[in-house]
């Protein structure tokens, strides 16, 4: 049996542990500090937010969000998610319905006054849609972070990051430059490393998105390139754990020996970096009682608004358009996942909802 855990007091938890990091990250910087000041102390009122729905009305709402904002990205890299569900594609015919600008700055108010702290955004590649990020900016009690290539990192968004501190690159590579370049195309982890080198020089608080698989865990977690990444600016390192959404591929996912082994890895990572903010996802599920996903600890918004349990399992039968997010917090699929233990059950590693994905569809057309 796993321990009973308390998650919204553990995340809740989580989340003053990395504000007060960052604020240690960036008190060189009297803009940032001031700014993230401020956020804990908005941060303390959402969780406050929080256990008072749960107490009135039995409603968990979770602290994050992950949002695909963009059906489009300017590279094609194995093994895409996006591409796979569908979320991103080339051609205008193929891609997505998209919610405008002030539909997602009215889906993120309705998220802040929720006691919702966090939206990471995601797509595609999110800088394509610098409308939408310049709309959502004016949310200043969320941080988003924006998942990106970092190919479009220029004077102009430099310009814009400053202007906005809640917004946080964070920027994706595959370890050093073969197998970033592998897996992104060439010449992209030389794109992204000027990009870090923009964001230093500013003295920017941005992050690295490393998809953790087989064949680069044991580069990527090794003291020289999380090192590395210290050195060049970087205070906040999102180990991704790969999930095989492209079929022969499956060999990249991490064993249930991986992710125990990944376990111990962040553990002493968090003593031997104590000013970095080092993160895993999904992560130790099993300590957290399963899951996540379903509005336990997130939920999924497609490109047009459609409430998913996750980025990996892309089935819906709710709209934050048509309910907003606390409609869609009540879900019926949502429920359903969580009732069969899909969510919030025992959980051994991998991805619970990925592997499980015909039952899943399953319930949705069962409803």
């Amino acid at each position: 049996m796993m321990a009973a855990v308390n998650l919204p007091q553990h995340m809740s938890d989580a989340i003053r542990r990395i504000m007060a990091k960052a604020y240690a990250n960036v008190l060189r910087n009297p803009l940032e500090a001031k700014t993230v000041w401020r956020l804990q102390q908005a941060f303390l009122k959402s969780e406050k937010r929080r256990a008072e729905i749960k107490e009135k009305e039995g409603m968990d709402v979770p602290p994050f969000l992950i949002c695909s904002i963009a059906t489009a990205c300017n590279l094609h890299c194995k093994g895409c998610y996006a591409r796979a569900n569908g979320i991103a594609a080339d051609s205008a015919d193929a891609q997505k319905a998209s919610l405008p600008p002030e539909q997602w700055k009215a889906i993120f108010e309705e998220a802040a006054s929720l006691g919702i702290n966090f939206a990471l955004l995601a797509g595609g590649e999110p800088m394509l849609r610098r409308d939408i990020l310049e709309r959502v900016a004016e949310v200043e009690d969320m941080v988003f972070p924006i998942f990106t290539n970092g190919t479009l990192i220029g004077h102009s968004y430099i310009e814009f990051l400053k202007q906005h501190l809640n917004m946080i690159p964070v920027i994706s590579i595959e370890g050093l430059e073969h197998a970033t370049d592998e897996r992104r195309g060439p010449g992209m982890y030389r794109r992204a490393m000027l990009s870090v080198e923009m964001l230093h020089q500013e003295d920017l608080f941005f992050g690295t998105s490393i998809t953790v698989t087989t064949e680069n865990f044991d580069l990527v977690t090794s003291d020289a390139f999380v090192e590395n990444l210290r050195t060049l600016g970087c205070k906040l390192i999102i180990y991704v754990e790969y999930v095989p959404t492209d079929p022969g591929t499956e060999h990249l996912a991490l064993s249930e020996a991986d992710l125990e082994k990944m376990e111990a890895v962040q553990e002493y990572q968090g003593e031997r970096f104590k000013d970095l903010i080092i993160i895993s996802f999904p992560g130790d599920e099993k300590f957290l009682g399963g899951c996540l996903a379903a509005g336990r600890g997130f939920f999924h918004i497609g490109p047009d608004g459609s409430a998913e349990p996750c980025p990996f399992s892309p089935f819906s039968d709710s709209s934050v358009v048509e309910l907003g997010v606390r409609g869609a917090l009540a879900s019926p699929l949502f429920r359903k996942l969580r009732e069969a233990h899909l969510v919030g059950g025992e959980h051994t590693g991998g991805c619970a909802l990925y592997e499980h994905r015909e039952e899943v569809e399953a319930m949705l057309k069962g409803q």
